[in-house]
This record gives C-alpha cells, structure tokens and sequence, in this order.
C-alpha cells in the first residue's frame, strides 16, 4: 500500500498548511479575536497555541523500552499488617504488577497507612518479590528505617537482593517540604542519606536508593514547570550529596529515580513527563554523563479528587494514567476513586487496578514509543514547560539549592501565589469541578468505604499543606447538609419557557454547587400562580429567572411581589445592564448571579439568605 498507484484518489490531494486551517477557523470564530479563543494560557505563563505546526524530525524522547509496558503499581496502605497482605495478594492476583508500601508518616498516606515498625514479613507474605516491582514511600524521616527493614526481610526470605526491583524511597528533602522542619542540618543529614544509600548498595541492592518526588509540591497548589523545578533541584541535591561522599557521578545518577503527578489536562501531564527526562538529560550533559534512561513513576493527582459525585474521579484517574502512560512512565499508581472519602475498598482498588489494566492489554497504549513526539501541540507544551522549569531551577540553585530555598520558605510563597491564582479560578468556576462547581448531584448514595477519612492534622508552620481543589465548595455542601433545615431558594421563572429556560438552568446548577436546592419550574400563568407557588416552597429566597428583555417589561412588578409575600432576599439570574439593575433595585432585587462571578463567595451569602446561619 505504500505504492502512490495503489492510492489513486490520494495522488491529487494538496497538503493543508497552517494557512488554510486558520481560514477555516476564521470562519468559525467569526471575528472573535483567535488570541482569546485558541490560545490557552497556562499557570506557568506559557501561551498554548491550539494549531501550531508539526515539529519535524523531533526525536523521540527515551522513556520506556519501545513496546514495553509500565508496570501497573497498587498502594497498600491498610493499618493493620494481616489486611494489608490480603491487599497485596489480591491486587497482584488481579493484574498488579508491582505494590507500593504506603507508610502512614508519608506525604501520600492521606491519613492511612502502614505503621512504622510494622512486620514487613506479614505484609508481604507469600509475595514473590523477585517478581514484581516494589515501592517504597516513607515520610517523617523514615526512610533509612523502612529501606533496611525491607532489605532484612529479602535477606531474610532467601531472595537475591540484586534480583529484587526496588525503589527504596529515600527522599529527605521532600520529608523537609512536607514538615517545614529538618531534624538535623541539610550537610549532615545528607551525609547521613549517602550512607544509607552505600549500606543498601554494599548489601547488593542495584537501587534506585532515592527518589525526588513532586506529590508534596503538586498537592500544596505548584504548578508543573514548580513541580519539575522542584524534583530537579531535588535530583541535584541527591546528585551532589552522593557526590561529596564519594561516589562517583555516572553511579550516581544511576541511584536517583523520579515521581511526577499525573494530573486531568492530559496534554499538560503528557508534555510534564516528557520534560522532565529532557531536563535530567540536561544535568547529565552538564555534567559531562552519557545519557541514560530516567525511572519515572507517576501517581494521579490527589488534589484533583472530590468527594462530591465521586464517581467523576473513574474519569479523572482514567485521564491521567493514560496520560502518564502516553508520557513514558515507568510505573504508574492509580488513586482508588473513593480515596478522598476514606480508606478504599476491594471494590473501589478493583476500578483503580482495572483502569491500568484496560489501558495496557485492551488499548494497547503502550506499543507505542513516545506517541507525542513531533505532534505541534505537544512539542510546544514539552519544549515550553522544559524552559520555565529550567528557569525556575536554575533560580533554586542560585538560591542556593532546594533545601535552602525550602528552609527560607522562598519557594512556599512562590507556590502559594499559583495556588491563589488557580483558587481564584475554582472560585469563579472559570476552572470548573464537574458534579462538584457544576452539574452537582444533591441527592447520590456515598460508595463505601473501609474506613472514613480521619480530620487532617495540623500543619506545621512552614510546611506544604495538601488540598484538593474541590475542598471549599464540598464545605459549603458540609454546611447545607447539617442544617436544621434543608436550604432551598425558589426560581420565579418569568415570561414564556424560551426566555427563562436557559438561566433557570443555570441557577439550578448554580445554587445546587452551594447545597441550595432549585427546582426548575413550568412556568406560572400569571403573577398570582408565581405569588402562590413561591408560597408553597415553603422558602424565604426567591431568584428571578428570564431574560433580559422579559427582566424589563415583569421584574420589577414580580420582585415587589415577591416581597410583599414573605420574600428576605429576592436575587435575580444573569448581569443585566447597568440601568435595568438600577430599576429593578428599588423593586427588591438585591443580588445576582452570573457566569464569572465569585460563585463561592455569592454562594456564602445565598446559604445566608436561604436561612443558613
């Protein structure tokens, strides 16, 4: 088929360059600027043209073997060691190819997890370690203890520990961001990091022994080129520690790996990867190393979860592992949906496991090497996000490198002033939350869980606090579900059913995010059958729904009405023009609602006025 007589119809057909695709977009836009439209501008400051052209002859960037797999990694994160082993067994039984020991002192615990001191011997009973992959993730400076724990029990069970895959975790420097506290100076304690290291390596262990990992970061607010700047630095400083110990660099490199969040924007996640192997090929040259192929593990995004309509987070998880996957992990952890709701159950690790195994043995996802290589798109956001995050760690290092820029607390106000630009963004729903800021489900059965989330404990002064970005709307639904009262505001739909439908719709969606039921009428014959409905609801909070036009010629009439039958706070749907707001004032109309507004903030005040004190 590659012969050109063997496609007749295809001989005559010219190539379509970007001057034709933009005269059809033109047309679409019809004269809206392309700027506003077709150019999304990231976090970062990156601007995202979405047609750029096709990078010609980009190379491939080196990530798995061609065709291989990434392995299919599941958290046992169970308190009790017994149920913990009967987890592991039944993932891998399951399709799992590896287990990641989730210790109840790490960053990603989120208030599970083994103890530390637990008989590793009862957790991994009747695993085949020389099998599968492992993972450890430590916390609190626990990571020397729970690496030679694990190296005691292969010893122990007769395993060759160079015939062990293992990722011991050690990640002083991340314990730092997510304590704000060292327990001893950076020199010392990264002395004391390259010795443990060497006791693993001496007893056989091929490693990685450390592990840069940007969870903590992402999970604090970062954004990408942060989260890559930090695990950079975070490489750097392992690199130099080692170094000062006297290894030599090129087995130096070779006892460092890498985990990265996998986050919903599928192309952002896919470009994060990508530029992270291109930013440690970067060091190594720098260095004067040969290139050499980076373990890069990924976990989908904790802060990305709700506990609102959770089965959206199947969506959201499915997202970002393939986009892990598409980006060129090594392993890939998949948070259990109901993971922000409790301890998850065999059900919900069933889903989580299954997402993986559907990607590799049914999409085959993974047959192709570096599927983004010479797409416009992603070579602009790989090659964008690469240069900010080299900007960025090059400014950690003249800082004087991770620890010091985590110790002067440099680097938690850069990531805070992201955070407050993304929590602006979820406030204004201009970064939607589906079933969470839109299309809410108020009444939905809670999947089960084994356990509930335990109250997060108190963060450190200085540390970097985990929150997903659902969490200050899922508060304003706490509060509408322990009132005495179920909240609810009545929607006085104006006018024939053309002119009030759509924003009927959207008050609904709008007040339903705060708890506030709204039900969308039929319509009313007359103001007498609006008076009388509003009545029967039984609410004091009433919000005009129609046009702006039928807003003119009945709103004012309906909000004095409204009024005078027991309405406290009569709103009203949409921003209309300055001077129909200034007629209708007078009437009662006190407040609006409107795509952009501050629907947290607008929400708090309409719990108000819906009775919630």
């Amino acid at each position: 088929m590659t012969d050109a007589t063997a496609l007749p119809f295809a001989t005559d057909i010219a190539p379509v360059t970007r001057a034709d695709w933009l005269k059809l977009v033109e047309g679409v836009l019809k004269g809206a600027p392309y700027d506003k439209r077709l150019v999304t501008r990231t976090y970062e400051g990156l601007a995202l043209d979405a047609l750029p052209e096709r990078k010609a002859d980009a190379p491939l960037v080196a990530g798995r073997p061609a065709g291989a797999p990434w392995v299919i990694s599941m958290r046992v994160d169970q308190t009790d060691a017994a149920e913990a082993n009967a987890q592991a067994l039944e993932d891998l039984d399951g399709g799992a190819s590896g287990l990641s020991l989730v210790f109840a002192a790490a960053p990603s615990a989120y208030g599970f997890g083994l103890p530390e001191g637990v008989d590793l011997a009862v957790v991994l009973k009747d695993v085949l370690l020389d099998l599968i992959d492992v993972r450890i993730e430590s916390g609190n400076f626990q990571g020397r203890e729970d690496a030679l724990a694990f190296a005691d029990l292969v010893e122990a069970r007769g395993f060759k520990p160079e015939g062990v895959s293992v990722s011991f975790g050690l990640d002083p420097l991340g314990d730092f961001a997510a304590h704000g506290t060292l327990p001893m100076a950076w020199p010392l304690l990264a002395k004391r990091f390259a010795e443990t290291s060497a006791i693993l390596a001496a007893r056989g262990f091929a490693g990685p022994f450390a592990r840069a990992d940007g969870g903590v970061y992402h999970a604090a607010g970062a954004s990408d080129a942060q989260e890559l700047a930090a695990v950079l630095a975070t490489m750097v400083a392992y690199l130099k520690a080692y170094a000062e110990a006297g290894i030599a660099l090129e087995e130096a490199a070779g006892r460092i790996e890498a985990a990265l969040v996998a986050d919903v924007n599928q192309t952002a996640t896919i470009a994060k990867f990508r530029a992270l192997r291109l930013l440690w090929a970067a060091v190594l040259r720098e260095c004067g190393l040969p290139e050499k192929p980076l373990k890069l593990h990924g976990t989908t995004a904790w802060r990305s979860l709700t506990r609102r309509d959770p089965y959206v987070n199947l969506l959201r998880t499915t997202i970002a592992a393939f986009a892990a996957g598409v980006g060129g992990a090594d392993s890939v952890t998949v948070l259990p949906f109901t993971q922000a709701l409790g301890l998850p159950d065999a059900f919900a690790r069933r889903l989580a496991r299954n997402t993986q195994v559907m990607l590799l043995e049914e999409s085959n996802v993974h047959r192709v090497a570096d599927p983004a290589a010479g797409a416009g798109a992603m070579e602009a956001h790989t090659d964008g996000l690469a240069a900010k995050a080299w900007d960025l760690f090059r400014t950690i290092e003249k800082r004087g490198g991770m620890a010091d820029v985590l110790e002067d607390r440099w680097f938690k106000a850069e990531i805070a002033e992201v955070k407050a630009k993304r929590d602006a963004d979820v406030a204004t729903r201009k970064a939607p939350i589906t079933g969470t800021s839109e299309f809410p489900i108020l009444v939905q059965e809670v999947p089960e869980v084994l356990a509930p989330l335990p109250p997060a404990a108190p963060v450190a002064d200085g540390a970097l606090a985990p929150t997903r970005i659902a969490e200050a709307f899922e508060a304003l639904r706490d509060a509408a579900e322990a009132a005495p009262k179920a909240p609810v505001v009545f929607l006085a739909a104006l006018g024939p059913v053309a002119a009030f439908t759509a924003r009927a719709t959207f008050a609904k969606n709008f007040f339903e995010a705060g708890g506030i039921a709204a039900a969308v009428p039929d319509g009313f014959a007359d103001l007498d059958a609006l008076v009388a409905a509003f009545k029967a609801s039984g609410t004091p909070f009433a919000c005009l729904v129609s046009s702006d036009e039928v807003y003119g010629a009945e709103g004012a009439a309906a909000a004095t009405a409204l009024k005078a039958a027991g309405a406290t706070a009569v709103w009203l749907a949409g921003k209309p023009p300055a001077e129909l707001q200034a007629m209708l004032a007078p009437a009662g109309v006190a407040d609006f609602i409107f795509a952009g507004c501050d629907a947290l903030e607008t929400l708090t005040r309409a719990q108000v006025a819906a009775g919630i004190e």
